[in-house]
């Protein structure tokens, strides 16, 4: 394939150019990050990619689909220099593919070439998927993990925790959104055994994170918890009962570190689909 063919040559001469000395700059990867990142997300998807730094290197492939008539594909590729290894830099790779028209209903057929051999396959959906469409489909079944935010669903919650349980078979899903919680659930489980008695939650901040909570514990006590939601932009209060539960005393994490921590978890995760499953029924 053309395109395929022409980003390795991009990637062989970006490479070149980090060589010092004649000495080979070390390609380090742990993985291939696939990033479906439309033009309204693909700001800070970049920003979060550099976040990322050398904690987790890879070969990123930014998938950026355009609105327009016909079909047309444009590529770019660039290295990443980080750290060292003998006074050797190391670098990761990245990879952006814009999908204009009709090329960005079939995105597997760039992505499959350029997957690292026998190395996880992750991939970041940024926005609101679109449940129906081809290109989901295709990168559901290329990756090993599926990466999203339901925070960024606005609108379709929680009506979308239904379409994305249909999902759980086909691919392992994390949700940063059920990241972003954790804090609040050890502080919820901190509780046990008298929150066995719960029947209602109150929860100040985003939808998402407050129906993913009131997932989590209907689906650990086995029975549906009420919830009132307030709004704000992140979880500035949880009430069990009234009674206000004490708010977590690290700093929230940045969007870098969140989604860090989702790069490192490989199989699936039963808690979290059986709070997805609870939500989906509010």
């Amino acid at each position: 394939m053309g395109v395929v063919a022409e980003i390795e040559r991009k990637l062989a001469r970006r490479r070149c150019e980090h060589e010092e000395d004649d000495a080979p700059t070390l390609r380090t990867s742990t993985m291939t990050h696939l990033v479906w990142a439309p033009p309204a997300w693909h700001a800070r998807a970049k920003r979060v990619l550099a976040g990322l730094a050398e904690r987790h290197p890879a070969r990123t492939i930014f998938l950026v689909p355009l609105s327009g008539r016909g079909s047309s594909i444009e590529a770019d590729a660039t290295v990443r220099a980080f750290g060292s290894n003998g006074g050797r830099p190391m670098i990761s790779e990245v990879i952006e593919i814009r999908l204009r028209g009709k090329a960005s209903r079939h995105p597997a057929s760039l992505v499959l070439p350029l997957l690292i051999s026998d190395l996880p396959v992750f991939c970041r959906w940024r926005g609101s998927p679109d449940w129906g469409g081809t290109a989901l489909a295709e990168l559901v079944e290329v990756a090993d993990r599926l990466v999203v935010d339901s925070s960024e669903w606005r609108g379709s919650l929680p009506r979308a925790y239904t379409e994305l349980t249909h999902r759980f078979d086909r691919v392992a899903a994390s949700d940063i959104a059920w990241r972003r919680t954790l804090p609040w659930r050890v502080a919820l489980a901190d509780r046990w055994p008298g929150i066995r008695q719960a029947r209602s939650l109150t929860v100040e901040g985003p939808r998402a994170d407050a129906l993913l909570l009131a997932g989590w514990l209907g689906a650990r006590l086995r029975r549906e918890i009420a919830l009132t939601r307030r709004h704000a932009a992140s979880v500035e209060g949880v009430w069990v009962d009234r009674d206000p539960v004490e708010p977590p005393v690290d700093p929230a994490p940045t969007g870098s570190e969140l989604l860090s921590a989702e790069l490192d978890v490989y199989s699936r995760d039963p808690v979290y689909e059986a709070a997805v499953r609870a939500a989906a029924r509010a």
